[in-house]
């Protein structure tokens, strides 16, 4: 179970204050040298490649019917969620085994991980949870790779029950295993990209530090081969094919986004089982509305879809804005109380685009 081994020490450090690149002039001078680079790239049209990226992720988001989210932060149109059997026909036509999200996403892991996916896949339950009846019994977690239960789904004799209970288990595994860098991963490679120039990976971490090593490998003067170099967020313009990117880390919910960017920069040397920017993702910048200063991000497992968001662009540089929120209307907006009778905590965000935005993977 190559994706599922935890790794304590990987949260060692998490609790250290993240180091200020304003504070440290070395640091300053190589993001700025970094931010060179990266505005003269950004100045180009996209590339060829970068126009496959992002119709590739387009494409994907279409077929699959997933969520719809405005620049207000606002889910308008929901979609077809992972684990659901089929869409919603007219009746007219059946669907295709490639309109199931379900089966889109084991397509992402097959690309992934070959036809041994199923070992890399988990899927979990609770201890009795299936018969004993008491609400307030401790759920004690079990967990499995997939392949285990496809051999005992195997074992069973009469062939729909066996195909239906081995397509049980996909549908658990598709929701009990984070596949939204599977997403990414997928639609880079299905563009025509090589494992020398992308390390496919089931953890967004993977590729943000390769692309934090490459732009430190430029410093030196060294090109290399790899795709991504990280960027400075709000100073950079994004274009299509390029990865948008958060981080989700508790530790690191009140750093900035410069002071998460030099935190990255600083474990580079370290092993990646030390790196501390763990949880994240990353979205692909598939559309650029010019005019409208928006730009719109396709990103996998995003509330168990495949969703687009419409983000704000700022200035005549078009540049990331800091300003994806919108107003919760004051401390009247909510009032329903909490079961206790209590009113419920005040809400701090009403946008789903707010979030720990970080850095802008660019495509080079």
């Amino acid at each position: 179970m190559r994706a599922f081994v935890c790794v304590i020490a990987a949260a060692i450090g998490l609790a250290a204050a993240p180091a200020l690149a304003q504070g440290d002039p070395v640091a300053a001078t190589s993001w700025k040298a970094v931010q060179a680079r990266c505005n003269a790239t950004a100045a180009k049209p996209a590339s060829a490649l970068g126009e496959r990226i992002a119709k590739g992720a387009i494409a994907e988001f279409d077929r699959f019917g997933g969520h719809r989210v405005d620049a207000d932060g606002h889910m308008f149109h929901f979609g077809l969620t992972e684990a659901e059997h089929e869409p919603e026909y007219d009746g007219e036509r059946k669907p295709r085994l490639g309109d199931l999200a379900w089966w889109r996403v084991i397509e992402y892991w097959r690309a992934l991980y070959g036809k041994d996916f199923a070992e890399d896949l988990e899927v979990r339950g609770y201890r009795d949870a299936s018969t004993t009846t008491g609400a307030d019994e401790p759920a004690t977690l079990l967990h499995n790779d997939l392949s285990v239960l496809l051999r005992a789904a195997d074992a069973v004799s009469d062939a729909e029950t066996r195909e239906i209970m081995r397509e049980a288990a996909l549908r658990a595994a598709v929701i009990d295993t984070p596949w939204s860098a599977a997403f990414v991963s997928y639609v880079i490679k299905e563009a025509g990209v090589g494992a020398n120039a992308f390390h496919f990976a089931n953890a967004h971490r993977v590729f943000i530090y390769d692309a934090f090593a490459t732009s430190a490998a430029e410093l030196k003067g060294s090109t290399g081969d790899q795709l991504y170099r990280a960027c400075p967020l709000s100073t950079t313009k994004p274009r299509v094919g390029d990865l948008l990117c958060m981080q989700r880390e508790p530790a690191l919910a009140g750093a900035s986004e410069q002071d998460v960017r030099e935190r990255i920069r600083s474990e580079l040397s370290d092993s990646p089982d030390a790196r501390t920017v763990r949880k994240t993702h990353c979205d692909i910048v598939s559309y650029v509305d010019v005019p409208a200063r928006k730009m719109y991000v396709v990103g996998g497992n995003v509330y168990n879809s495949i969703t687009v968001k419409k983000l704000n662009l700022s200035g005549r540089r078009l540049t990331f804005s800091a300003v994806q929120k919108h107003d919760c209307g004051g401390p009247g907006h909510w009032t329903m109380p909490a079961p206790s009778g209590k009113p419920s905590p005040p809400l701090t965000t009403c946008s789903l685009n707010d979030k720990k935005w970080f850095v802008l993977l660019q495509l080079r």
